[in-house]
């Protein structure tokens, strides 16, 4: 079902309204070390935008208006996104953090009422949510007019759409599977293709391109998913389709990090392993996320399963060792770091799912994916909002990972 083309033309006219270039490069957000925030959250690299405009910010229809103490002698609205990440009431910060899935494939699911709701970071739209491509637009749409109509920061809309079988909305590109590519240059063309599609129907975002390295002899338990078993290849692989979708503006987060490719089975079964010390990770599975990462890949999807490097005791998504140590510090990734889907058997089978949204948040990661069920999504809300007042979660490292997804969206035009 399609948004009605007067509430398309209503939140047009909203975002001409107010729309502004509110740009600030190289926000720092979150400063210093706390409780497994780790390090301080710098800008991904921007698409190129025009000089800003001398208006009333955007930003200042989103957020309180500052208090006289904080006003003093300057602006009196937020001049940044640092600002916005730090005036956002707590529940709305909280908020930001959550990508959910829902149920449904129309306008009378659910999830609309709780982004009324609630300023939540983004929406994930799957195979069962889909029925056709104006159907897809309509779903973008109407969160984009709640977004308006609430005054909330604009949400991510997400899917997977990773080729031939594997895709979410099996009518749209790209038509092969990765492992059926020919060439680097073919993938990015796919990619570019299906960006932009996707850009077209107001899908802003993607978890994805697969850049996992295949098992060799042994295969994969990630199948086709995986583009070739050798890492220089996958690097090629990763750095042709994240440029692809950047040139199409549409926000894309490769995974499985650290790699999933020689993993005993799929995190989507149950809990898995990777038998790879940390060199061995270095010498293979970890040369396409760096690639991704020079490449200005945007996000990075951490992935659940288990390595020696936490004696086979904490998944990737939950680890400090691999969301802060690895990620942020040696691979020196700036971007949005999100956890792959936390009610995946792989993480429920240890951890309850809000109990796993406030691990992940305090090992580094800054966006909780939960495809479902409702009931656990809102758990898990309320656990973390519960996390920050009690201090388990330093109110740095929440302001760090709000940091990071707020300049994630500005440079993706969700603000402006």
């Amino acid at each position: 079902m399609q948004a009605e083309p007067a509430r398309r033309r209503l939140l047009l006219a909203v975002i001409a309204a107010l729309a502004l270039a509110a740009g600030v490069a190289g926000v720092v957000v979150g400063a210093g070390h706390d409780g497994g925030g780790g390090d301080t959250a710098a800008s991904v690299p921007t698409p190129g935008r025009g000089a800003p405009e001398e208006r009333v910010s955007f930003l200042a229809r989103i957020v309180p208006p500052p208090t006289q103490r904080e006003r003093g002698g300057g602006a009196a609205v937020p001049a940044s996104v640092a600002d916005l990440a730090r005036r956002l009431p707590l529940e709305r910060k909280v908020a930001q953090l959550f990508l959910f899935g829902f149920r449904g494939t129309d306008l009378t699911s659910e999830i609309f009422g709780r982004l009324r709701r609630l300023d939540l970071g983004g929406i994930m739209i799957a195979g069962p949510n889909y029925t056709d491509a104006a159907q897809l637009g309509g779903l973008a749409g109407e969160a984009a007019v709640i977004a308006s109509e609430e005054r909330h920061v604009k949400p991510w809309v997400m899917t997977s759409q990773e080729g031939g079988e594997l895709n979410s909305f099996p009518d749209l590109p790209p038509a092969e599977l990765p492992a059926d590519l020919a060439s680097a240059a073919e993938a990015g063309a796919a990619a570019r293709d299906s960006a932009s599609t996707l850009h077209g129907l107001g899908v802003n975002g993607v978890l994805g391109p697969v850049v996992d390295v295949g098992g060799g002899e042994t295969g994969s338990a990630l199948g086709a998913r995986v583009y070739s078993d050798q890492a220089e290849d996958v690097a090629a692989y990763a750095e042709a389709t994240v440029g692809a979708y950047r040139a199409e503006h549409v926000f894309s987060a490769v995974k499985h990090f650290p790699g999933l490719g020689a993993t005993d089975q799929s995190t989507e079964e149950g809990p898995a392993t990777v038998g790879l010390g940390l060199d061995e990770l270095r010498a293979r599975d970890l040369i396409p996320f760096a690639a991704a990462i020079d490449a200005g890949v945007p996000g990075v999807v951490i992935g659940h399963a288990l390595y020696p490097i936490n004696d086979f005791t904490v998944p990737a998504s939950l680890s400090k060792a691999i969301a802060t140590d690895l990620l942020r510090r040696e691979l020196h990734f700036k971007g949005v770091a999100i956890t792959d889907d936390l009610a995946d058997p792989a993480i429920t089978a240890i951890h309850t799912v809000p109990d796993a949204a406030i691990r992940a948040l305090g090992a580094g990661a800054d966006m909780l994916y939960i495809s479902g069920d409702a009931s656990d999504q809102q758990a898990a809300y309320v656990s973390v909002l519960r996390a920050v007042q009690r201090g388990r979660i330093p109110r740095r490292r929440l302001d760090q990972a709000v940091g990071r997804i707020l300049l994630a969206k500005q440079d993706y035009d969700l603000i402006r």
